[in-house]
């Protein structure tokens, strides 16, 4: 079951759907050219977690059995526009050749393209979240600049043996985690949530983002490429040493002597398994637990001022983020 299944509110699926919609007529362009490479990721797919959190928190705030409102559909829109932007600038980065299963927009047409696409969605979710109000439209601006701030720390540290649990979480507090939380608060701004559920929201976005990066990364060394839907050990591979290598790396000599370098195929295989043996992915998948702890305790912060039911539905969503790496 996918993670954004174990929610179970009615309104989901449909009003998903309608953000389906809103996404397509986002990126909607003149030039046909430009609107055949903006729509190119839209139609590949994907969970939509983040346009989910959104529809979530708007539900928390007026409960989980009415379609959501035009301004919540419309915020999930922005958040997935920044998150689908983002991926078309991280596939440059990484010279990826495919994404969701489809050819990555770099790979099929040229970086140039890629960048100026991830540009062009990047600026339709600012206009959307202008539409929405100054205060989202802030905070959506500032949420692109964590994102760029993660990236670049990241970038700092490519094939660094040495780098650190907490420069790890730093990044990812910037290039993922800052968009979950962004997500989750732009749903209780336009439904009227007051300060005190808002930050409680904010908060559950932030420590469920972090949880959500964990795992993916754990993934990245044990998963398969069909299941990953793009090349699994990427990271060993751009050398982006994530919480499971830098656990490895502090256990493993063998694995400390054979990366910190760009690898083979053949040499990302004897890595990913050393990274496996000794207790590193448990160990990380130990942190990401603690996260979705911390998200759950959030959510218990904002008190009787959201849905019981629909908080229920979030904290199974959490579970699910979890389990999905078992």
């Amino acid at each position: 079951m996918k993670p954004v299944e174990r929610l179970g509110l009615a309104p989901l699926s449909g009003d998903l759907e309608r953000v389906e919609t809103g996404l397509r007529e986002a990126v909607r362009s003149d030039d046909p050219f430009l609107a055949e490479v903006a729509v190119h990721l839209v139609q590949a797919g994907g969970k939509r977690l983040r346009p989910a959190l959104t529809l979530c928190t708007a539900y928390a705030a007026t409960g989980g059995e009415r379609p959501a409102s035009d301004e919540a559909v419309q915020g999930g829109v922005a958040v997935e526009l920044v998150h689908l932007g983002s991926l078309y600038h991280d596939d440059v980065i990484d010279e990826a050749q495919t994404r969701r299963g489809v050819p990555a927009v770099n790979a099929r047409w040229s970086n140039i393209v890629a960048i100026l696409a991830g540009d062009f969605l990047l600026a339709r979710a600012s206009e959307l979240a202008a539409a929405l109000g100054a205060d989202v439209a802030a905070l959506l601006a500032s949420t692109i600049g964590e994102l760029c701030r993660g990236q670049v720390l990241e970038l700092q540290h490519l094939f660094d043996v040495d780098r650190s649990e907490e420069r790890y979480l730093a990044a990812i507090s910037g290039k993922t985690a800052a968009l979950f939380a962004t997500a989750c608060r732009i749903g209780g701004m336009v439904s009227g949530v007051d300060g005190p559920a808002l930050d409680a929201l904010t908060e559950f976005g932030r420590h469920l983002g972090l949880c959500f990066q964990i795992v993916d990364d754990v993934l990245d060394v044990t998963g398969s490429d069909d299941e990953l839907g793009k090349q699994a050990g990427k990271d060993l591979v751009e050398g982006v040493y994530t919480l499971p290598v830098i656990y490895a790396l502090g256990e493993s000599q063998a694995l400390r002597e054979l990366i910190g370098r760009p690898l083979d195929d053949e040499t990302v295989a004897r890595a990913r398994s050393l990274v496996t043996a000794d207790g590193a992915t448990t160990a990380a998948l130990d942190v990401a637990r603690a996260e979705a702890k911390r998200a759950d305790e959030a959510l218990s912060k904002a008190g009787d001022r959201l849905d019981v039911a629909v908080c229920t539905a979030m904290r199974r969503l959490v579970d699910g983020l979890v389990t999905r790496s078992s």
